[in-house]
């Protein structure tokens, strides 16, 4: 009778494979995503679906429901990629996604804080707005101290050096995405550090808090695409190859169904269409390139 222990070992896929080395997701960050997915699921759709509607609806006012509508609208998209999260066992699997959720949630308080005095809690209002503000202001607030606490704890956890990546970047996709996330990087720095200037290049009305929380966004969608870029590996981006094309998605719906409200013979929307185009084409081209590369190990 033949010693099992005499048999080869099986050969891991590479994508378990590659997770061989690295620093440990912590259970922390996996929560963190969780619980902004069920929230971002609850008020961006409510965002969403009212501001759809034509009626401005959030924490605070707006000249128009684009821009409350398209904030609504990235939560949305982003949802179902922050819930597979959990599944990574690593960190490096999921920081291209999670550097940028911390750049939302940290972002949104900053801005709600710099501008208290604008929001409907302080201003006043009907009781539903102002009670919303409230819940913005403190859910944020919670949020964005968990993900700098949190993030921490992430870095601080022990870390064995990175495994050799499985499944690297085409060199042909590597330049449109340095432009695409250098392009979403430059005008959310630009909308967030002046927005009374930048605002100008937005091609619907929107006051100074719509500005910056958008700047909030499109900065961090630059940091994610750029993230990739970085990270070099498409095993190691799934939940932002996700997240791209969802987000683009959902972008795409508010701002078909909204386009009255958009100045379209502007070049500031020709840009914004290439962009949120990119978002689409990267994220779709991505998992395309993932499924290849992942018929490609089983067939080896």
């Amino acid at each position: 009778m033949s010693n099992t222990s005499d048999l080869p070992e099986p050969t891991p896929p590479a994508s378990v494979a590659g997770t061989s080395g690295g620093r440990p997701l912590t259970a922390g960050v996996a929560m963190l995503a969780t619980a902004v997915a069920v929230i971002s699921l609850l008020v961006g759709g409510v965002l969403t679906l009212v501001n759809l509607t034509g009626h401005v609806f959030g924490a605070w006012p707006s000249p128009d429901s684009l821009s409350q509508g398209l904030v609504g609208a990235a939560m949305l998209g982003t949802a179902p990629a922050l819930f597979t999260v959990h599944r990574a066992r690593l960190w490096q699997e999921a920081r291209t996604l999670v550097y940028p959720l911390a750049v939302v949630l940290v972002g949104l308080f900053g801005v709600s804080v710099l501008h208290a005095g604008d929001l409907y809690i302080a201003e006043g209002g009907s009781i539903v707005p102002v009670l919303f503000s409230l819940g913005w202001l403190l859910t944020t607030g919670v949020l964005a101290v968990a993900a700098l606490a949190l993030l921490t704890w992430q870095h601080l956890t022990p870390a064995t050096p990175l495994p050799a990546r499985t499944a690297p970047l085409p060199g042909w996709s590597k330049p449109g995405l340095a432009v695409l996330g250098s392009s979403w990087l430059g005008i959310g720095a630009g909308l967030l550090t002046r927005p009374g200037f930048w605002s100008g290049f937005v091609p619907w009305s929107t006051g100074r808090l719509d500005a910056q929380a958008l700047g909030v966004w499109a900065l961090a969608l630059g940091v994610g695409v750029l993230g990739a870029l970085a990270e070099d590996d498409l095993d190691r981006t799934r939940p932002a190859l996700l997240a791209l094309p969802g987000t683009g998605a959902a972008l795409t719906l508010v701002l078909a169904c909204r386009a009255t409200s958009v100045d379209w013979s502007s070049g500031p929307a020709a840009a914004l269409v290439c962009m949120v185009g990119g978002l689409l084409f990267a994220g779709a081209s991505g998992r395309v390139l993932l499924a290849r590369s992942a018929a490609v190990t089983r067939g080896t």
